[in-house]
């Protein structure tokens, strides 16, 4: 389910363990995965991560154990098992999952792309009403005390706008029940 749903999303899949061949395969098609790489040590990790990186630009690491770590601070993201990982792997990650459930996974992506979206969205609305307010204000166009209340006003909206987030995670809590 998460491998489809980060399809999806756009994401490439590839598994990289240090399990044995037969392992890997067998769980790679059992959770979908076609590009698999087994027998890696943690050294061979980092160089296929930073390959990828070189390959694809940004690139995210799922990991959990102690020979995850490295490929985890390699990774552009690196993205640790919360509940069952080590502490050398949650260290190295930017991100832990607090349960290891990977179909959380998939919202905590879309998330991120919608955060960013909004901080854009909401940096260039603060920054145009700035921007408008500076020279009408300069102008004698508009009072000093209406530019503060504009000011204030856009600062409040620019709030409400970034709490839409929480819509999300009240749609992604209805789905997944």
């Amino acid at each position: 389910v998460a491998v489809d749903a980060l399809r999806a999303l756009g994401c490439e899949v590839v598994m990289l363990t240090g399990d044995n061949a037969a392992t890997a395969a067998f769980i790679a098609k059992e959770v979908g995965i076609t590009s698999v790489e087994a027998g890696l040590m943690p050294n061979d990790k980092i160089a296929r991560v930073r390959a990828l990186v070189a390959q694809r630009g940004a690139i995210a690491m799922v990991g959990d154990g102690v020979n995850d770590a490295p490929a985890l601070a390699a990774a552009t993201v690196g993205i640790a098992m919360g509940h069952g990982g080590t502490d050398v792997a949650l260290e190295a990650a930017d991100v832990a999952l607090m349960s290891d459930d990977l179909t959380r996974l998939p919202f905590a992506i879309e998330l991120g792309r919608a955060t960013r979206t909004m901080i854009l969205q909401n940096v260039i609305f603060s920054m145009s009403v700035v921007i408008a307010l500076i020279p009408l204000t300069l102008l004698g166009l508009v009072p000093l005390s209406l530019a503060v209340i504009c000011h204030e006003g856009s600062t409040v909206i620019v709030a409400l706008h970034g709490l839409r987030l929480l819509s999300r995670r009240d749609r992604f809590r209805a789905s997944a029940a």
